[in-house]
């Protein structure tokens, strides 16, 4: 529980979970935080996929309402190509096509390409999971629902007991009851060379 979401709190944040045996992190997948693709990149070495539908709502205020229908149509058949580099092709077209019309949406799909496509980086079937934080939503909306009903918490501690308790619920669905990723995509991008007990000590 921090009051601030800057690069200070994340590497903080990211360094507590590595203390405690995380490893193996490829792709962090949130809103566009600067301070925490920073701090993921120090501190994990991952990458970060900035949610499509957030940067959807953030391309379509850079147009007008008339514009917003046609605009939303280009920017899924850039998502729609069956590569990496296809989508990277497509993308340098509609920002060409916007440039002289839309230069605001031009120029966040400049910043935002890698970012907003790194998701193609990972094996297809894992696409649909990994391009949003849809799921992430979900849960934050039930820790909502959950902490609305108490009001206010005693202690920082009773805080992580409820919110804790609702992670571990969501971590035996996912795992268990309605997997989130299977074992067999998930082992295809797995790192399985074996590491020296030296090394893991340091990181």
């Amino acid at each position: 529980v921090q009051p601030s979401e800057a690069e200070v709190f994340w590497d903080e944040f990211l360094r507590s979970l590595a203390d405690r045996g995380l490893r193996g992190t490829r792709l962090i997948i949130a809103d566009d935080h600067k301070g925490l693709k920073a701090a993921a990149a120090k501190v994990l070495g991952s990458t970060v996929q900035r949610c499509r539908v957030h940067f959807m709502r953030n391309a379509l205020a850079c147009v007008g309402k008339k514009d917003k229908p046609i605009v939303t149509a280009a920017l899924r058949t850039a998502f729609d190509q069956d590569t990496l580099a296809a989508s990277k092709e497509h993308w340098a077209k509609l920002i060409d096509a916007f440039e002289t019309r839309h230069p605001k949406l031009a120029e966040l799909m400049r910043r935002a390409e890698d970012d907003v496509l790194a998701y193609k980086s990972f094996p297809r079937e894992h696409w649909v999971k990994i391009h949003s934080t849809n799921p992430l939503e979900r849960l934050n909306k039930e820790i909502k629902r959950r902490t609305n009903v108490v009001g206010i918490f005693p202690n920082e501690a009773a805080v992580t007991r409820l919110v804790g308790a609702l992670m571990l619920e969501q971590n035996d669905e996912w795992a268990i009851t309605r997997r989130y990723m299977t074992l067999e995509t998930v082992a295809a991008i797995c790192d399985t060379t074996p590491m020296d007990p030296a090394t893991i000590a340091v990181l």
